[in-house]
């Protein structure tokens, strides 16, 4: 939105701010747009904005050169009788001397070619103005416009309101339906005479409800209108318990693949009854698709935008489209208009060009001859009556009928500003605008757009009119359309849904419900086969070491800083790799319960071991001094084996009242991936878990910290240094790890959790236990204590 609203203000300001102003104080426009149009002149004017054709693509922007003018081509006699019929009402309030008596109305009509681009280009030619250059530049008078008649689509209605709801130029559209459109603080200037989607959304679930249709497809167009529409049906399935089967945009450029596949899905779907929200224009290629690969006994429901179309209406599409239910606009009449629309004639008024293109693309003739030989020449009298055309067709006045009744309801506003009384007025003071200086804002503040009347629709109200809301919204009516000739589908399997329960799934066919596949982390599973070899592997790596300080027992670099620690040290190694196999497999109570239990017992006696340890290194250095030869004293084998008991009963007891507080659980959660159920351990109480956590991380960091600061102690074989680095693996691990545990989802929580396990346990064991066996092993003539103490020795 962003981005339209920037090519808005790009385009506004090539009309508005590039001007050129001399000396003499006069200001000039650049340059005009080409654009298609019709025009009349008068003491106020109303600008409208039709689509009366298309325009295929743009002209190729390389920026390096002035890009060419668009060309419109494909000229719509529907949208070109709405033009005419806001000539006519114009004309018709101009001849009322009731209505607007000595104010002559004039119009400016332009063609928007069923593009952003263009009708943001009329727009801005609208508001601008045709003067090709001011005396002064204190402007005064009337503005080029004092409203605007559309824009009909929802997606250029948004992007013109968004720019000129800042000038408050008021905007009456008789075909945007896009119920984001009925936000006041951000379309303060933007009115319709036609309901929105939300309504229509209503209307259409009714049928579906009726019919008992609760399976359902969707197509929309790639637009505000298809989009909003969408996201409203969505949300009212969802209310009743319906389905959508499937649901897909339709292309802007007609493109043939994803046509086909939309085709394709559309074929294989069991959904047999298909709501399209879209104009004829997006929606005709794949029904084309459809009727040459045969794909019929779809039941269609059409919203307004296609519903009465006359190009869908074809009978070569019946096969295809027969048996539609449509939802309609208000279908009114229009007294006069018949006659009016037969009366039109051409001229050379290059202002009036819409018209011209009109007549040649009637009459298969050209009005001027630019010397092409065999050219028909327009007399400019042929008979209107003789052809039968949508433009003559005034049987289904709909978008017609809205037409007429936004240029009554302008024409009401600017009424009750020119009765207004002084001193009653609806401006500051109680002032009343003056009509020879009227300005847009003006309009708005009337109290047409601000209160329901309190009176009813003087005479001069067309039929079935009545003044604007509050809110701008007009009253919600619509018409059900009857079926086309051709026969419904209505089976029960293709028409109705039913809700699988929360443990199934539907199959591939959408026919039956089958069971939600089970997921958890298996043994049988490459993810679970590699992380159970890394914990045996861990395990036997254990194993090794302590068969190896067995048999080395009686050595120095065993014996150092007390061996009884190091064995400890080991089996609670063990014991963290070995937990692991309790986190793999399908979650059972019993395992859920021991997991976290074994997982944080294990480490608590793993990093009170080695707390304990470091403690000792500190003391064994400070006994070495007069002033501390007490210290081994006080912190002998007795009180190392008591600090370890000590602070690993403490996570015994944590871990005791969480179980019988709230034990986890096994849990099916289906909310991660709606086809599958995630079969997880639910821990119970995340204060209990955050605890054990906790608890483990405080005794790390009291860990590493004694240890960093007993790292430079002299030795020639400092256990701190390998405990600090050690500690520094296992903090980082373990910090990394809340983050990454807390946003994966289902067993891949399960795998991290795992994984910091074995990546701590790994780091511990090689930190700590690799350098004595290397020494140990490799190089046994180190394994002395002269070896050991040589360093402090020497210093």
């Amino acid at each position: 939105m962003w981005i339209i609203l920037h090519i808005c203000l790009l385009l506004l300001s090539q009309y508005i701010s590039a001007v050129l102003t001399s000396s003499s104080g006069s200001c000039q426009i650049w340059r005009r747009f080409k654009l298609n149009g019709m025009y009349q002149g008068g003491d106020l004017i109303i600008g409208g904005l039709f689509e009366v054709q298309y325009l295929k693509t743009f002209p190729v922007l390389s920026f390096r050169t002035e890009p060419e003018l668009p060309q419109c081509e494909n000229f719509y006699m529907t949208s070109f009788q709405q033009a005419q019929t806001m000539v006519f009402a114009i004309n018709e309030i101009n001849n009322n001397p009731n209505l607007l008596p000595n104010i002559m109305l004039g119009y400016q009509i332009y063609d928007n070619c069923l593009r952003l681009g263009v009708a943001l280009r009329a727009a801005t030619a609208l508001v601008s103005g045709k003067e090709e250059s001011l005396s002064h530049l204190n402007c005064t008078g009337p503005p080029p416009v004092i409203g605007i008649i559309g824009d009909p689509g929802s997606t250029h209605s948004i992007a013109i309101s968004r720019v000129f709801g800042l000038f408050r130029v008021p905007m009456v559209s008789y075909y945007a339906t896009c119920s984001c459109l009925s936000d006041r603080e951000k379309y303060p200037s933007f009115f319709r005479t036609i309901p929105s989607d939300a309504f229509q959304v209503r209307a259409m679930m009714q049928i579906l409800r009726h019919f008992r249709w609760t399976w359902v497809g969707l197509l929309y167009s790639d637009d505000d209108y298809g989009k909003h529409a969408a996201q409203s049906l969505h949300q009212e399935m969802q209310l009743v318990g319906g389905c959508v089967a499937f649901s897909e945009i339709l292309p802007t450029d007609n493109n043939p693949k994803e046509i086909q596949r939309i085709m394709s899905v559309i074929q294989d779907s069991t959904g047999m009854v298909v709501v399209v929200f879209s104009t004829s224009s997006y929606f005709l290629p794949l029904v084309d698709e459809m009727l040459l690969k045969n794909v019929t006994g779809r039941q269609w429901i059409a919203s307004e935008a296609w519903a009465t179309s006359p190009v869908l209406l074809a009978p070569r599409l019946m096969p295809v489209l027969g048996g539609t239910l449509g939802i309609a606009i208000r279908r009114g009449e229009i007294q006069g208009l018949s006659d009016f629309l037969l009366r039109l004639r051409p001229d050379n008024d290059p202002e009036n060009s819409m018209v011209r293109i009109f007549w040649e693309s009637m009459f298969g003739c050209k009005i001027k001859n630019e010397g092409n030989a065999g050219e028909k020449l327009c007399t400019g009298q042929e008979d209107l009556s003789s052809t039968n055309t949508a433009y003559t067709d005034v049987s289904e006045l709909r978008a017609s009928y809205n037409v007429y009744k936004a240029v009554y309801a302008l024409a009401h506003a600017l009424h009750d500003l020119m009765q207004c009384e002084e001193g009653r007025g609806p401006f500051s003071e109680n002032t009343c605008a003056d009509i020879t200086n009227l300005q847009p804002w003006q309009v708005i503040q009337d109290r047409m757009f601000l209160q329901p009347p309190r009176s009813v629709c003087s005479e001069s109200c067309p039929p079935g009119t009545r003044r604007a809301r509050r809110k701008g919204l007009p009253v919600c009516c619509f018409d059900c359309l009857p079926c086309a000739d051709g026969e419904i589908s209505n089976t029960t399997d293709s028409t109705e849904c039913t809700v699988c329960p929360d443990e199934f799934w539907s199959n591939p066919e959408k026919v039956l419900c089958v069971p939600k596949e089970v997921e958890y982390l298996s043994y049988e599973e490459p993810l679970g086969i590699s992380l159970t070899t890394a914990s045996l592997i861990g395990t036997s790596f254990c194993a090794f070491v302590i068969v190896i300080f067995t048999h080395h027992r009686n050595t120095p670099i065993v014996r150092a800083n007390n061996s009884e620690l190091s064995f400890l040290l080991l089996l609670s190694l063990k014991l963290c790799f070995l937990c692991v196999l309790l986190f793999i497999g399908r979650p059972q109570l019993w395992t859920c319960q021991l997991r976290h239990a074994v997982f944080g017992i294990s480490f608590v006696l793993c990093v009170s071991s080695i707390l304990v340890k470091t403690m000792v290194v500190i003391a064994v250095f400070k006994s070495s001094r007069p002033e501390g030869k007490s210290a081994m004293k006080w912190f002998g084998a007795a009180q190392q084996r008591g600090t370890v008991l000590v602070l690993t009963v403490l996570q015994v007891v944590i871990c005791a009242v969480w179980l019988s507080n709230a034990s986890p659980t096994p849990h099916r959660n289906s909310q991660y991936i709606r086809s599958k159920i995630v079969y997880e351990c639910a821990i119970g109480s995340v204060v209990g878990f955050a605890v054990l956590l906790g608890y483990i991380g405080l005794l790390a960091a009291v860990s590493f910290m004694l240890a960093f600061l007993a790292r430079n102690l002299p030795d020639s074989f400092n256990e701190a240094k390998f405990i600090t680095f050690s500690m520094l693996i296992f903090c980082a691990v373990w910090i990394t790890f809340v983050p990454a545990y807390v946003s994966s989802p289902g067993k891949y929580a399960v795998a991290v959790e795992i994984f910091a396990i074995l990546a701590s346990s790994f780091g511990l064991l090689v930190a700590i236990f690799a350098p004595k066996c290397y020494i140990i092993i490799l190089h046994p003539e180190r394994n002395t204590k002269k070896a050991i103490m040589g360093r402090g020795t020497q210093s």
